[in-house]
Formats: structure tokens, C-alpha cells, sequence
């Protein structure tokens, strides 16, 4: 059985597997609008443990922009322009895709590394406890840092459109149960499952954040601000590849309880970025998923509604 991932998408859902992914999305008008691409096979070299997982985060990222971009060209359409609707196409350039990567990245360096080590500074220049001590310097930054990110997941919940992506993730963690479970992938058997999944990205961010506070514990205290900022953008691809390794490794474990424990933070964390869904966008679900199984299949892909 191939190992299936996916992402919420607006107003619809995105599967990805090893070779391709698919997006569905549901137009105004109530159609279904398909866009399947498939994807080379990456040298055995890059499948190696810990370098995957850095392959596999900046390629999540990459076809993640490209779902979310073909989303918004269907999902904000007038009702009655079916005709205008992009059916595997997106309208998006290749440089459009690179520039809301770019912007991606830069917001997620100045939320999650930038602030918190400023902050940290701010209070070692009052609390001299604090900036005398590698380690507690270190680890005041690390809580800091999960607080300004649980602070952002739940600050982008209030937004009524992610409420609804957020129907969409659930959507997606209950089709990939179905099919993990070697079910047919029917609305009626999707909807038995639980919306939170042990491999969901929500978990793998948890996860990224506790070993990245692990792995800054050993940084110098009388290394500059900006020596320490450098530091936390390099070792980024390390803490990746570590992180999807731990995921991996918990998500092939989850029936064992020790594991189940270690797991229970991210799936907790899930209840701020899941929401259960309606048989609508299970449907949608549904439809992403039967996609990306042709490719694996190597059948001919579906791109009209």
C-alpha cells in the first residue's frame, strides 16, 4: 500500500503520493474541478533516511503553493462561469509560485526564528539569569517559540474561511484512514473514522518545534544575536530530517502505548486545526484521492468536473 499524505486545501483537498499528487476542488457552482500532476521518481539517494525528510518538507512546500493556487482560481469563481473554470491548468506563473514561497518561508523565519530569539534578548537584558545561561537562554527561546505558534494557529482559526479548511483537513485524515484500511472509499465509510491522523503535518510542525528546542539547547550564550538568528535558519534542514523521522517512526508504532503517548501532544494539538467535516467535502476528499491512486495505477488521470 502507498504511503498517501495531503493538505486542505480552499475549499477542497490534496493528495500526494509518491508518484504525484491531486487536488479537488469544489467550484461555486457545486462541480468538482481535478487537477492531477505526476512527479518524476527522486534518486534512491534522496530517499535515505533524514535526507527524505528534508526532500520531503521543501517539496511538501512546493506543491502545497501550487494546491493552494489552483484552489483559489476555482473556489472564488462566479457560480455560473462552470465554463471558465480552470480544469487542470492553474493560472499562476511559475514565478508567481516562487514569490508566495518566498514570502512563506521569509513570514515563517521572522514569526518562529527572529521573534522569539529577540524576545529572549529583551528579557536576558532584564533577567541577567537569563543571558548568563546557555541552556536556560536556550529554552526560554524554544517556549517561546511554541507559544507564538500556538498563538498563530489559533489566531488564523478565528478566520471563517480556515474554519472551513479546516472541515477540509478533516476530510483528508478520514479518506486516508479509509484507505489505510483498505476500505472502498465511500462517503459512508469515510465519515466512521476519526478527523485527527497520528501523520498529519500538524504533528510534524509539534514535533519540529520540541527538537528544535533540543538541538538549540547547545548553542553558545556568547554568540551574537545575529550569529544565533544564522544558526536557527541553517540547522533548519537538520531538525527536518529529524522530525520526519520521529513522525515516521510514531506513526508505524501508534498501536504501541509508550509511542501513543509521545503521539497524543500533536493528535491534541489537532483539535485547533481539524474540524469534522460534512459528506460534501468528504466527497471532495474522496474524489483527490481516487485521483492520485491512478497515478500509482498509471490510469488515465480525470481533469474535468
Amino acid at each position: 500500500m502507498k504511503n498517501i499524505g495531503g493538505q486542505a486545501v480552499i475549499e477542497g483537498v490534496m493528495m500526494k503520493s509518491p508518484a504525484g499528487w491531486s487536488v479537488a476542488v469544489r467550484h461555486p457552482n457545486g462541480c468538482i474541478n481535478l487537477k492531477t500532476v505526476k512527479t518524476k521518481a527522486a534518486p534512491p539517494f534522496l530517499k535515505l533516511p533524514f535526507i527524505r525528510g528534508v526532500v520531503g518538507l521543501f517539496h511538501a512546500i512546493l506543491v502545497g503553493v501550487k494546491a493552494i493556487e489552483f484552489s483559489a482560481s476555482i473556489a472564488y469563481q462566479d457560480a455560473d462561469n462552470a465554463n471558465d473554470a480552470q480544469k487542470g491548468e492553474s493560472p499562476v506563473s511559475g514565478l508567481g509560485v516562487a514569490i508566495s514561497i518566498g514570502l512563506a518561508i521569509a513570514l515563517a523565519i521572522v514569526l518562529f526564528k527572529f521573534l522569539p530569539l529577540f524576545l529572549t534578548t529583551l528579557i536576558g537584558n532584564v533577567v541577567k539569569g537569563v543571558s548568563n545561561n546557555s541552556l536556560f537562554f536556550n529554552l526560554v527561546d524554544g517556549l517561546l517559540r511554541v507559544g507564538i505558534f500556538f498563538l498563530y494557529i489559533f489566531s488564523i482559526g478565528l478566520w471563517k474561511e480556515m474554519r472551513r479548511i479546516y472541515q477540509y483537513h478533516g476530510a483528508e485524515h478520514k479518506v486516508i484512514y479509509a484507505y489505510e484500511a483498505g476500505e472502498d472509499l465511500t462517503i459512508e465509510n469515510a465519515k466512521k473514522y476519526k478527523p485527527y491522523h497520528p501523520r498529519c503535518g500538524t504533528s510534524f510542525l509539534l514535533i519540529v518545534m520540541v527538537i528544535s528546542i533540543m538541538v538549540f539547547l547547545v548553542i553558545p550564550k556568547d554568540w551574537s544575536f545575529l550569529h544565533k538568528l544564522v544558526s536557527r535558519i541553517v540547522l533548519i534542514p537538520v531538525i527536518a530530517g529529524v522530525s520526519y523521522e520521529v513522525l515516521r517512526f510514531s506513526a508505524k508504532m501508534k498501536n504501541n502505548p509508550i509511542i501513543g503517548l509521545f503521539v497524543l501532544p500533536g493528535l491534541l494539538l489537532q483539535r485547533m486545526t481539524v474540524r469534522e467535516p460534512d459528506e460534501p467535502q468528504i466527497e471532495v476528499a474522496i474524489s483527490a484521492m481516487k485521483e492520485v491512486l491512478k497515478i500509482d495505477a498509471n490510469k488515465e488521470v480525470c481533469t474535468e468536473c
